[in-house]
């Protein structure tokens, strides 16, 4: 072959290496970590959206969770000082602000610093099998991240959970020292209850499968457990929304309706008692305070 057909050959390679780059996608660019304190991960576009107006509640209005509501904001301060820190669970009852806890404690721990050092990213639980590539893109920043996935479980055939067990302690890596994780579930162990008598049923080795299933679990240092709340803890959730709301309500007439509420409800709870408060707003004709 004569060195003029090489040289010809190489010129087209080149082109059609050219071309395919123009097809490619662009790269995302990098996020801008300084345009909130919130983000949520896009997982198909690989970048992180920031969050103008996130939806919570003040940490003091969050009643009946003392103990959890503490223990997880010394964790989340710790970490923000860059002290060690634990992945937390908060598993239990539907509606007790598990959510609204990770989101205030994230918003009360970044007020209570010089700086907003401390940045909250959710990641949807169907792109769990993402989270190397955003810890790969948090690494190296200067910044710390608490990454938050909310009703986080696993259906029978799903084997993602595997992937969120190397990503969290397991992989070669490790979890990025500027990076911690943490999840609500109504389960404690993230996996149906049938899902792990069924392995100690039918697998050659029960105690071994069982405990490939619920080690998921074990990587959440902190298991911080939510209950159902109690009347008095359900009608000082409404006495705590309307003092804040500065409702002009007789307290008497207040606790017959919240009463009334959650018997038509047929249940107690925090999203309970807010649904209320709205409801009442509504009827007073008076805007909600953010």
């Amino acid at each position: 072959m004569s060195d003029a057909t090489i040289e010809a050959l190489n010129a087209k390679l080149e082109r059609l290496i050219e071309a395919v780059g123009r097809l490619a996608p662009p790269q995302p660019e990098p996020a801008d970590l300084t345009a909130a304190d919130c983000f949520v991960w896009n997982a198909d576009g690989g970048i992180l959206e920031p969050v103008a107006r996130v939806n919570r509640v003040e940490i003091g209005l969050i009643k009946g969770v003392d103990r959890v509501r503490d223990i997880l904001v010394e964790n989340t301060e710790r970490f923000a000082a860059g002290l060690p820190a634990n992945n937390v669970l908060l598993w239990g009852a539907r509606g007790m602000g598990k959510s609204s806890l990770v989101k205030a404690a994230h918003a009360s721990v970044n007020s209570a610093r010089a700086a907003s050092g401390l940045k909250l990213i959710e990641i949807h639980r169907e792109d769990i099998d993402t989270l190397p590539k955003l810890m790969a893109i948090l690494k190296n920043s200067a910044y710390r991240f608490v990454l938050f996935c909310d009703d986080l479980s696993f259906d029978h055939d799903d084997t993602s959970y595997k992937s969120l067990k190397a990503a969290l302690e397991g992989g070669v890596e490790g979890r990025p020292a500027n990076v911690i994780f943490y999840a609500t579930s109504n389960r404690r162990h993230l996996l149906p209850r049938d899902m792990i008598d069924n392995e100690r049923s039918t697998a050659i080795n029960p105690s071994e499968a069982v405990e490939e299933k619920v080690s998921l679990s074990d990587r959440f240092g902190l298991w911080l457990g939510f209950h159902k709340c109690s009347q008095d803890d359900y009608l000082a959730m409404i006495q705590g929304y309307a003092e804040y709301q500065g409702f002009s309500i007789d307290p008497e007439v207040l606790r017959a309706e919240a009463l009334e509420w959650a018997t038509t409800r047929g249940s107690r709870s925090g999203r309970v008692a807010w649904q209320f408060t709205q409801d009442l707003a509504g009827r007073l004709g008076q805007p909600l305070r953010d």
